[in-house]
């Protein structure tokens, strides 16, 4: 693979792809990162013995690989001590510790970087992108409003890096948009330095998401995405985009749980509109919990390694730039 970016400089890594942060486990991650792509770890609600663990974990499956950990602030406060254990292990641990859905903030940047760790921020709008920028981030991911997941663009991703890579100095992924080697060449075309990529990433073979899921999937089209606040129930008054049919399932299932989900060693019941997405452990109606998708998800068809995906793409879009 010889995609050489800004992005793949400044992380070290071969290929100019991030694994999105989706809690899909330190298998996908390490995979991700063994095949030369940025891997990811969501630390969402995570106790910090819970991320030690999943972080020797997913060194021991990729010594040399680039990884990064994800922390959502709705979820993270300076004023919570596990918060700040959290923060510090993965900046002394992960190679990029990035945050998201918050206005960046320089004394974060700064605790990352003391650390040894590249601080990055996903944002949604330029002017978000301006205050990483003044906040001292080493990269930003630009997310568009056709990314699956957690929303919080309102904006096309092509218009989003028109605006950002107009005055960013810096490395600017995109989230969001066309998905493949297709979509990758768009977005380098269009200025970015390189891609975040999680609905492809769900359907691979190292992926926990419970196989109903992944059917689903691969046989969703874009049109079939919705971007809506329904599943609220744990994160209250924020967007997610999400496969239309569980939408519509969640909508038809006459009770208040839809079935049950482990986490953390014990089972839990799965509330009705619930945030989480399905994993392997999940029970019930799986069509009716919250299944993320971005538009690119028409592009997904059969389920492939990690490996492969990121082959894949990276070839598709070398032939396609050149």
């Amino acid at each position: 693979m010889v995609l050489a970016t800004e992005f793949t400089k400044l992380i070290g890594c071969e290929a100019p792809i991030q694994l999105a942060a989706m809690g899909g486990g330190p298998a996908l991650c390490a995979a991700a990162a063994n095949a030369g792509a940025l891997g990811m770890l969501g630390a969402v609600n995570m106790p910090s013995p819970v991320l030690e663990h999943l972080l020797a974990a997913l060194r021991a499956g990729s010594p040399e690989g680039k990884i990064g950990v994800n922390f959502l602030m709705p979820f993270f406060s300076l004023e919570n001590p596990d918060d700040l254990a959290r923060l510090e292990l993965a900046a002394n641990t992960a190679d990029i510790v990035e945050f998201f859905y918050g206005m960046p903030d320089a004394d974060l940047v700064r605790r990352v970087h003391d650390s040894g760790a590249l601080a990055s921020w996903q944002v949604g709008s330029a002017d978000e992108a301006r205050a990483a920028l003044d906040a001292g981030c080493d990269m930003i991911v630009a997310q568009g409003v056709e990314a699956g997941g957690h929303i919080r663009g309102t904006t096309p991703i092509l218009a989003l890096l028109d605006q950002v890579c107009a005055f960013a100095d810096m490395p600017v992924l995109a989230a969001g948009g066309p998905g493949g080697g297709a979509g990758l060449a768009t977005v380098l075309d269009a200025g970015a330095a390189g891609q975040r990529i999680g609905t492809r990433f769900l359907t691979a073979s190292e992926s926990t998401a419970h196989p109903d899921y992944v059917t689903a999937l691969l046989r969703a089209r874009a049109e079939e995405t919705v971007c809506t606040e329904a599943f609220g129930v744990g994160w209250p008054d924020a967007p997610h985009r999400v496969l239309r049919s569980c939408l519509e399932a969640a909508q038809n299932h006459p009770e208040d749980v839809v079935g049950t989900m482990n986490r953390g060693g014990q089972e839990m019941a799965v509330p009705k509109f619930f945030v989480a997405w399905p994993d392997e452990s999940a029970t019930g109606n799986v069509a009716a919990m919250c299944q993320f998708a971005g538009e690119s998800v028409e592009g997904v068809t059969q389920r492939q390694s990690a490996a492969d995906i990121v082959r894949e793409i990276v070839s598709e879009a070398e032939a396609l730039l050149e």
